[in-house]
């Protein structure tokens, strides 16, 4: 199986925007920067902020896009092209409303459920075989709240859904490295292991 070369996190740029739901997979990377000693910084070229960071023994970007959430491709084929990186050897951090807060997945492939950050990542590389880790924010039906989508992942969690997404993001860290290794069924074992020990947040 193929390692990991580069792990992008989705988000919106920006300061209004740095608390909400949204940008969950912004949360991931910069935990993962500070973790691994990589510092990110902004990349013109590459329509984003970057670092570099050695992750089990491997050599991995760390990818932000500061575009829009809708134009994430941009920033991910403009690297992946660059350094010659397969859709198989990227891993995307998101947002995922299908899951709650507590809990997280990796999968490769599959469609975009209307997310606009994988929507546009699948268009521009001209794949959908790329790794995904889903952490989870639910959804306001679940969660009994009289908000529609949009306006949900643009806000932030509660307390008690901050700190569950907070501890699956902890969680995701210590998977990170069999992910990079390319050991995706240890690092999906390990993280649905630590996940049991966690209660998802499902209240307001």
């Amino acid at each position: 199986m193929n390692a990991i070369r580069l792990v992008v996190g989705l988000g919106n740029p920006g300061p209004e925007h740095e608390l909400d739901r949204h940008n969950a997979g912004f949360w991931f990377v910069d935990r993962a920067a500070r973790a691994f000693g990589a510092r990110l910084a902004r990349e013109s070229k590459f329509h984003g902020d970057l670092g570099r960071a050695r992750i089990g023994g491997e050599a991995v970007f760390l990818l932000e896009p500061a575009t829009w959430m809708n134009r994430s491709g941009q920033a991910v084929a403009a690297l992946a092209n660059f350094y010659r990186i397969a859709p198989a050897e990227i891993l995307v951090v998101h947002d995922e409303l299908d899951l709650p807060p507590g809990q997280a997945k990796i999968k490769q492939g599959g469609g975009h459920a209307g997310h606009n950050g994988l929507r546009d990542i699948q268009a521009r590389l001209g794949s959908a075989d790329f790794w995904r880790l889903r952490l989870g924010i639910g959804h306001p039906r679940t969660l009994e709240l009289n908000q529609d989508v949009a306006d949900f992942v643009l806000h932030r969690p509660t307390r008690e859904q901050q700190q569950a997404i907070d501890e699956t993001i902890a969680h995701a860290l210590d998977c990170l490295p069999d992910a990079v290794a390319g050991r995706m069924e240890a690092a999906t074992a390990r993280l649905h292991t630590l996940a049991r020990g966690a209660r998802p947040a499902r209240g307001v």
